[in-house]
């Protein structure tokens, strides 16, 4: 038996069994290799992650004799997502709104700061945003500490801003472009026709005109009317600002824009809408002068990103006020909030801010062109819980705040507007595509059926609507416009017939919409926060914010349905707008309280 087995153990192996035990054994070895390499890798990105967070989080400290330095050529959302690049060089993060005036507030009175160099090109930002950025840098001017702006090229965003300026540099090959404002829209009803979609549209509101992009080939009467009111009214406040800044006229900076007389340098320095031609080198010289420092020292820079980090907030007040962002379209359900304004997960940040005990008021930061009419009726209602609950709100209006961004404004105990902003606009429509045609024509597609009843495959999208369908829908919408009304008017102390005659889906800019009583005064942020401490009897006060920011990280593991839309521009590059256009039309369900119009300011 034992020979036996000893025979067999000196039996040579076969080349089958030495070809599948060096098989497995390659794919054991693989297997184990994997895993201990993902394990490696896991770990490193974690120590890294941990890293990077913990250096995104760190205080920073302020050298003396610094400058604060303003880069503004990324586009200015209403708050920072703080990234653990911030300062690295070469990488430019995007500031928020929010950074930008508690840094110019808290450099106004750091002995360390020493003043403000201003970089600002070109600004991708609204009006009313600009106006803030703009008044802020007039009060950091207060303090008796400099601004200077220097552009190698101005385009008029950026030139607003650096009016604010002691004094003003531009490249001696650079360019001003000074033009005054322009509302450009896109309208899709050739591309619709050309696609055999019909769109079927209730609207009330002679001005609510966000669905003629959709039926029509340009402006209607109405619209043409309220859009050249809102242009003039926009630019009357900006070049008030310029013409102040510089010390000349209205009508004779006018007359400059419509004669695009300063584009070049020497016509600008000329019309003394700049002080001084210079290269970049010359003004790191003027900035050296200016704080004292030698030829061969190098100048102590601190962007926004890292000033913001050395602001402390000590406060140990028990008393606060809650600042909550109600920022981008309004829609109905969950949702990130920092994706747009869902009602369920919006209200559920609000009422952690009117539940807390040590809350004694709500500033509520709209930047909204409106959106769904339901959510925006479950928002107000939320609103009103809170005041009932004994809390002082207070709106504070960014670039926009219409149709449903005022109806969520409305029931406020004040409201606050830049002259600037967009808002008003009280109407309501509901918009209804069919595709039987293009689905027929243009894929060879064709739609049947059977239903149960005789409006079974209403609103499906697959037929026209009849005439006792549409009188469904336009009851929907007046019935809801009324409520709309109502809304506004018992918010604003009003008769619903007063709020109808200012309503009609017409816009306003916020300073011509205090005569007609929707918004009560003219400021910032900052003054709402400081009306809504006086109206709850509070001086010593800790701001907390709603809803909580997500991380970077946190941001750049659930951020696909960006990377789709980023993906679609990419790809469609100028076609682009067409994709957005129908999308509007398809994807937007029941009765709509939204912006009269999709524009481009140029």
């Amino acid at each position: 038996m034992s020979e036996s087995v000893t025979q067999q153990q000196n039996k040579p192996e076969t080349r089958t069994r030495k070809f599948w035990r060096v098989v497995f054994g390659s794919m054991l070895g693989f297997f184990f290799s994997t895993i201990l390499v993902s394990i490696l890798y896991f770990a490193m990105m974690v120590g890294m992650i941990a890293s990077l967070s913990s250096a995104a989080e760190e205080t920073k400290t302020i050298k003396d004799n610094s400058i604060l330095k303003i880069d503004l050529s990324m586009p200015i959302s209403e708050r920072s997502i703080a990234t653990p690049f911030d300062g690295m060089s070469n990488y430019n993060t995007p500031t928020g709104l929010n950074d930008i005036l508690a840094s110019l507030k808290a450099a106004a009175n750091d002995p360390k700061i020493k003043g403000i160099f201003l970089c600002a090109p070109e600004v991708s930002a609204s009006p009313a945003t600009m106006k803030e950025i703009h008044d802020a840098l007039v009060n950091f001017k207060k303090s008796g500490k400099f601004i200077y702006a220097y552009s190698d090229s101005y385009g008029q965003n950026g030139y607003y801003l650096a009016t604010t300026a002691d004094k003003i540099v531009m490249n001696p090959t650079g360019n001003l472009l000074l033009k005054g404002y322009a509302f450009q829209i896109m309208f899709y009803k050739g591309l619709l026709d050309k696609l055999d979609v019909d769109v079927q549209v209730i609207r009330h509101g002679q001005f609510k005109s966000a669905v003629e992009p959709y039926i029509l080939d340009k402006m209607s009467e109405a619209n043409n009317k309220q859009m050249t009111v809102l242009v003039n009214s926009l630019w009357s406040s900006l070049s008030k600002d310029i013409a102040t800044s510089r010390g000349i006229s209205v009508e004779r900076l006018n007359q400059i824009v419509d004669n695009l007389s300063c584009f070049s340098p020497d016509s600008a320095l000329r019309m003394k809408l700049v002080d001084q031609l210079a290269y970049s080198g010359d003004m790191e010289r003027m900035l050296k002068n200016k704080v004292a420092m030698g030829e061969n020292e190098k100048l102590n820079f601190v962007t926004i990103s890292n000033y913001v980090k050395s602001i402390k907030n000590d406060s140990k007040a028990s008393d606060k006020i809650a600042v909550v962002y109600a920022v981008g379209e309004i829609r109905d359900g969950k949702g990130d909030n920092d994706a747009g304004i869902f009602s369920d997960s919006f209200i559920k940040e609000f009422r952690k801010a009117y539940k807390n005990k040590d809350v004694k008021a709500i500033v509520l930061r709209v930047n909204s062109p409106g959106g769904s009419a339901m959510a925006s009726e479950n928002i107000w209602r939320e609103i009103a819980l809170a005041k009932k609950a004994g809390k002082i709100v207070v709106t504070s209006m960014g670039d926009y705040a219409a149709s449903g961004g005022y109806y969520i404004s409305c029931n406020s105990d004040y409201i606050f507007a830049q002259p600037n902003t967009l808002t008003g606009s009280i109407g309501v429509f509901g918009m209804i595509p069919s595709l039987q045609k293009a689905l027929q024509n243009k894929l060879g597609v064709t739609i049947d059926g059977v239903k149960s009843n005789q409006h079974s495959d209403f609103m499906t999208g697959f037929r026209a609507m009849d005439e006792s369908e549409l009188a469904v829908m336009q009851n929907m919408v007046e019935q809801t416009y009324g409520l709309f009304t109502k809304r506004v008017a018992d918010g604003r102390k009003m008769k619903v017939a007063e709020v109808d005659s200012i309503g009609q889906g017409r816009v306003w800019a916020g300073k011509d919409a205090i005569a007609i009583g929707l918004v009560d005064k003219l400021g910032s942020l900052d003054d709402a926060i400081a009306k809504a401490a006086q109206l709850a009897k509070v001086s010593n006060y800790k701001l907390v914010y709603y809803p909580q920011q997500k991380s970077f990280f946190e941001k750049l593991f659930t951020a696909k349905d960006d990377e789709v839309e980023m993906a679609m521009k990419s790809k469609l590059g100028d076609l682009y707008f067409m994709y957005q256009g129908l999308n509007q039309v398809l994807s937007r369900e029941g009765v709509q309280a939204r912006m009269p119009m999709e524009i481009t300011i140029q």
